[in-house]
């Protein structure tokens, strides 16, 4: 079936006509707490409409990710993948929303490195607590990030930028998805490793941020190849390293930043899906399953990888759970040491 982006009001409408014949046995003993009804709620589930909350505007890697995912759910099950696209506020806005949904298993966010594990350090105040707020279903996959600059900026290497870079203090400027995105904490780790100043730009997404780079309005950035890709085909922009610390098949002619002269470096921009803390167990089971068996099909990895995004799932929502909490740490040390704040 085809995804929409529709507002939330729709979904929560159409959520409401449904529910008014959904299984009312089964609501009322799951309420009741009666021993079996959450296994007896996943066997039939879904029985509606799932809808994925996205954190950014159409057309970046974790909305692609999301889309790709949803289809094959839609196949598998039968019903209709939804994608709500809610950017704003560093992921807050959509992170808030999945939040507040019920828990029933018809709502998750495909949260992403920034809004999960960095804006806890970033914050002193957020409406919602990575870990307590939500129950984690299943790491999807690690998206690409390469290192793209305007062909007005006269540099061919990594090395190139940064002399131009260190002989041009704060002249230079780089885009983000946002504050706290991989994409902005990978030009934060360029500045604090090369010693070089560049002033950062944040977008509501990597779409916008990528016009901008394209009309030559911002310098670089550490962009999603998926993002990147069709204006690096067309010439309108540079591809000058990735940011994995090894090389891809892929995109082998393209080297890391790391073999460039930045020793070390290296961001993971990896995605996930949490959803309502309180979803009954069995659910989020039947979802993990689901979709760790989906990231192994052909025809979805050759998709994504030809994009730039990489399957790494992991055996347990669990263990995803574990990995959310030892990210959150790492990057808690990340901002403290780059002395960046979001308040």
């Amino acid at each position: 079936m085809k995804l929409n982006s529709v507002s939330e009001q729709s979904i929560v409408n159409h959520h409401r006509s449904i529910g008014k014949h959904f299984l009312p046995g089964v609501a009322l003993a799951m309420s009741l707490g009666v021993p079996g009804a959450a296994a007896i709620a996943a066997d039939v589930y879904p029985a509606r409409p799932i809808r994925i909350v996205i954190l950014v505007v159409p057309g970046g890697g974790a909305d692609i990710t999301s889309r790709a995912i949803g289809q094959k759910l839609t196949e598998a099950w039968g019903q209709q993948v939804i994608v709500d696209n809610r950017p704003g506020g560093n992921g807050i806005v959509g992170m808030d929303i999945a939040r507040n949904a019920n828990p029933d298993g018809y709502t998750m966010v495909l949260g992403t490195i920034g809004p999960v594990a960095v804006n806890p350090s970033l914050y002193a105040k957020l409406p919602y607590d990575s870990v307590k707020d939500y129950a984690p279903v299943a790491r999807a996959v690690s998206a690409l990030n390469v290192l793209v600059v305007h062909p007005s900026v006269p540099v061919k290497s990594v090395k190139d930028l940064i002399a131009h870079a260190k002989a041009n203090p704060s002249k230079l400027n780089y885009g983000s998805s946002g504050v706290g995105f991989a994409d902005h904490l990978a030009g934060e780790l360029f500045n604090k490793m090369t010693g070089v100043k560049m002033t950062h730009v944040p977008y509501k997404g990597g779409a916008p941020a990528m016009i901008d780079l394209v009309g030559g309005n911002i310098n670089l950035i550490f962009a999603t190849v998926s993002t990147a890709l069709p204006s690096m085909k067309a010439g309108r922009i540079r591809a000058l390293a990735v940011t994995f610390a090894s090389r891809v098949e892929q995109f082998a002619d393209i080297p890391t930043v790391a073999e460039s002269g930045v020793p070390g470096f290296a961001v993971d921009n990896w995605y996930g899906f949490q959803a309502p803390r309180g979803v009954p167990k069995e659910i989020v089971a039947k979802l993990h399953n689901e979709i760790n068996r989906i990231m192994t099909l052909p025809d979805v990895t050759a998709r994504l990888a030809g994009l730039g995004i990489f399957p790494f799932t992991l055996p347990t929502s669990a263990a995803y759970g574990d990995y959310i909490q030892s990210e959150i740490k790492k990057y808690a040390e990340v901002v403290k040491g780059a002395g960046l704040r979001a308040d």
